[in-house]
């Protein structure tokens, strides 16, 4: 019997091979709609922290999709890998360095300030009709999650995908968050809680 986990990371192989096949065009297209979209529906309070981040290989490009955001007021960070297993959210300031933090990305200098966010645009693999995810297999995000919510927080979740990156079922593990919106090309979806 395939356990979850092998279950998920052939989802997540497959699920990333239609993303990379994806035209590289139209990815721009795609992200610059998704920006309208979150612009229009994702309400903002001025000062509200909202946590990005940048994009690596062929995932969604939420550069303008934060930009909108912080056009309608919100305050922005981006993850910045501590260690193998951590992750915190450093203020993105205009102006400020950027550094390196290993698999293809970038983020604030360790200068940034940390902020806990409150809105989080999640990256992910692949995704379900449920709002269960699957990451890129290493849990940053489960536990960068599970720590604010640990800490009487409870960030609003954005999943942020193409369509393609849809599979018909997400193995349920213990440790998995669900994430209650998906913004794809096609909208914001929401998904109704479990009972």
């Amino acid at each position: 019997m395939t356990s979850p986990k092998d279950l998920k990371k052939h989802l997540r192989k497959e699920a990333l091979g239609r993303r990379a096949a994806l035209d590289p065009f139209w990815r721009v297209e795609a992200a610059l709609e998704m920006a309208e979209t979150a612009r229009d529906s994702i309400a903002i309070e001025p000062g509200q922290i909202v946590s990005g981040f940048w994009p690596m290989r062929s995932e969604v490009d939420v550069r303008p999709l934060m930009f909108a955001l912080r056009e309608n007021g919100a305050r922005l960070c981006l993850p910045a890998i501590l260690d193998k297993t951590t992750i915190v959210f450093r203020e993105l300031v205009r102006g400020a360095p950027m550094i390196d933090m290993g698999f293809g990305t970038v983020g604030p200098h360790e200068e940034a300030q940390v902020l806990d966010p409150q809105v989080m645009l999640v990256p992910l693999a692949a995704f379900d009709a449920r709002g269960h995810r699957i990451g890129y297999g290493a849990g940053y995000y489960d536990r960068a999650i599970a720590r604010l919510v640990d800490k009487g927080q409870s960030p609003r979740l954005i999943g942020i995908a193409f369509d393609c990156q849809e599979v018909a079922l997400v193995p349920d593990e213990p440790h998995d968050m669900i994430i209650p919106e998906i913004l794809t090309e096609n909208g914001l979806r929401q998904f109704a809680p479990k009972l």
